[in-house]
């Protein structure tokens, strides 16, 4: 049985990369005719589609599984490559991984910081809800996932890494206007908060569960940012809950007040990665284990 020719999912993967067939074929160095025959007989041989022919082209679900495949390839490769003799020493290793925003504002970048300066790797971070990271490595878009679900898929692991703590904060100035006589169900119905999104689940069960307040019911700004959040609780726009990791300069200054002493939200966060990982992807892993381990409270 013939098996899947490499080229044909080098030429999907130039397509989406490029935005075009053109650039792509461009990418390449082939001709436009030669990088729409190649996936035709990846859809071929597939029997599906892997491309959405709209502008820019995307991928289909199988199509995202398929570059998610082709990236670990390229990774094994280039970590064979060097070992067989060849002097390809150079060629950048591309690793993309799944988080949330809050462990991307806090300690993963700097977990990842000793592996950017000594490796030729260039990092996609893709940005989702913790509940919502471990559906890109189902789909194969990324080599690994932070993730609330302590279950591992089929083929990986998922390793406890420690506890995400979050307290509820505001300026000293907002914390007066609203919380003079301190937290509690009318102050909260009437102060602005921030939030993730509208689904964001720390918050509606900060809301639900301890103060019975539907969110939908209170003013909420919703931004896709964990930088912002401080910003606008420093500005005195909003209160929020924010990872205790992240502001701490902020509490010792006072320019950010804890509004519920000895109270905070948590959520456990779990590292996926596929198994029987080598090279790169086990320096990775073993990079973000080793700067959790006693950072993140157990």
């Amino acid at each position: 049985m013939r098996g899947l020719d490499y080229r044909w999912i080098e030429a999907l993967e130039a397509v989406v990369k490029a935005g075009s067939f053109e650039r792509g074929a461009q990418t390449l160095h082939v001709s436009q005719s030669a990088i729409s025959q190649r996936i035709k007989q990846l859809e071929k041989f597939l029997a599906q589609p892997v491309l959405i022919r709209e502008q820019p082209p995307k991928p289909t679900l199988i199509g995202q599984k398929l570059l998610g495949f082709y990236q670990r390839v390229q990774l094994l490769e280039t970590e064979l490559i060097p070992e067989l003799g060849s002097h390809n020493q150079d060629k950048i290793q591309r690793v993309s991984i799944a988080t949330n925003a809050d462990s991307l504002a806090t300690w993963l970048l700097p977990a990842l910081a000793p592996i950017m300066k000594s490796h030729r790797v260039e990092f996609n971070f893709a940005v989702f809800p913790e509940a919502r990271t471990l559906h890109k490595l189902k789909n194969g878009e990324v080599v690994g996932a932070l993730s609330v679900e302590p279950k591992a898929m089929a083929g990986c692991e998922a390793q406890y890494l420690g506890r995400m703590d979050y307290v509820c904060v505001a300026s000293p100035e907002f914390a007066k206007r609203y919380f003079a006589n301190g937290v509690n169900r009318q102050a909260l119905q009437n102060a602005p908060a921030v939030s993730l999104d509208h689904y964001d689940p720390l918050h509606r069960d900060f809301l639900t569960q301890h103060f019975n307040i539907e969110p939908e019911s209170i003013a909420h700004h919703h931004v896709a940012s964990s930088e912002a959040f401080v910003n606008l609780a420093l500005m005195g726009c909003a209160y929020c809950l924010i990872p205790k990791l992240q502001i701490e300069a902020e509490l010792t200054s006072g320019q950010l007040m804890d509004l519920m002493p000895g109270f905070f939200m948590s959520f456990e966060i779990y590292w996926h990665h596929w198994q029987l990982e080598t090279g790169l992807l086990r320096s990775i892993s073993e990079a973000i284990i080793a700067h959790t381990q006693d950072l993140l409270p157990k």
